[in-house]
C-alpha cells in the first residue's frame, strides 16, 4: 500500500530552503532506492492546504524562527487547516527543520504546541541550525528526511 509523505516548507532569505532541499534529497533517495511506495509531494507553505495534509501519511516541516516563534507563512498555513484537519488527521507523524540566526526554542516549542493541538506525533528530534548552516546540518537535514521516507514506507510511523 502506498504511503504519502508531504513537505511544508517556508524560507525567506533562503537558509531554510537549502536545509530543506537537504531533507527532501535524503527522502528522494530512500523513495527512489527501496522496494517501499512512498510518494513525495513539496509545498510551500502558502501553497499548502488540508488536502495536502489529509493525503499524507507523514509531515516534514520545515521554517525559518521568526521573531521568537515560527514564521508567518507556516503559522498561516496551520490556521488554514486546523480545523478542516483537526479530526481527520489524528497521529499523524511529523518531522520538523528550523533554522534561526540567533535562536530556535520559541519556534520549535510553537509549532509543537500547534501540532499537539491536531494530535499529531513528534516522531525524530527537530533539525536545529543556529547561524550559519555548516555541512554538519546539511547531512542532520537529509537524514532526517531520509530516516522519514523510510520509517514511513516500513511502516514504523
Amino acid at each position: 500500500m502506498s504511503k504519502n509523505l508531504c513537505v511544508v516548507h517556508h524560507s525567506r532569505s533562503g537558509s531554510t530552503a537549502v536545509l530543506c532541499d537537504a531533507a527532501v534529497a535524503g527522502a528522494a533517495e530512500v523513495v527512489g532506492s527501496t522496494e517501499e511506495d512512498v510518494e513525495l509531494r513539496v509545498r510551500g507553505a502558502f501553497d499548502a492546504d488540508a488536502h495536502d495534509v489529509l493525503w499524507a501519511d507523514a509531515l516534514l516541516l520545515a521554517t525559518p524562527a521568526r521573531f521568537g516563534s515560527l514564521s508567518g507563512a507556516l503559522k498561516d498555513f496551520f490556521e488554514r487547516i486546523y480545523h478542516p484537519c483537526l479530526e481527520h488527521s489524528a497521529g499523524r507523524p511529523y518531522a520538523l527543520i528550523v533554522k534561526g540566526d540567533t535562536d530556535v526554542d520559541g519556534a520549535v516549542a510553537s509549532v509543537e504546541k500547534i501540532a499537539t493541538g491536531l494530535r499529531w506525533r513528534l516522531v525524530l528530534p527537530p533539525v536545529t541550525v543556529v547561524g550559519d548552516i555548516a555541512p554538519s546540518d546539511l547531512e542532520a537535514a537529509a537524514e532526517l528526511g531520509a530516516t522519514l521516507a523510510a520509517g514511513l514506507g516500513e511502516g514504523m510511523f
